[in-house]
């Protein structure tokens, strides 16, 4: 076992309308048909990251949060790779027509795309 957690508690995550305002001020972007990953730089040592899957994009619950599972899953595997930032991942309506390893796939090139352009 490594001295890494891969956890997801409060601190990593963005909880109020303010703190996603804040990322939609000038972000650096990452995105596909499905997913966008906005990304801002934040003041503390770690990342942080928010979810929005609206009704209108993905209209079952079980879906909505399918791909909160997979998402919220991929960046605890991922969190420590990631700068110090704040994300805010928008989902669109083809997110509904791909499946969980598929899903996976994607974010995980995302995460890499973020990277890269937050570091040039």
């Amino acid at each position: 076992m490594t001295d890494k957690q891969h956890t997801f508690p409060r601190e990593l995550r963005l909880l109020t309308p303010a703190q996603f305002s804040a990322v939609f001020s000038k972000p650096i972007k990452a995105s596909s048909a499905e997913i966008t990953l906005l990304a801002v730089n934040n003041d503390l040592n770690h990342p942080r990251m928010g979810l929005t899957v609206p009704k209108k994009q993905v209209k079952l619950a079980v879906g909505r949060n399918r791909v909160k599972r997979i998402i919220r899953d991929s960046f605890r595997c991922h969190q420590h790779d990631l700068p110090a930032i704040d994300i805010v991942v928008l989902v669109r309506h083809g997110v509904t027509k791909m499946d969980n390893a598929a899903l996976h796939k994607l974010v995980e090139k995302l995460w890499r795309k973020l990277c890269r352009r937050y570091n040039s």
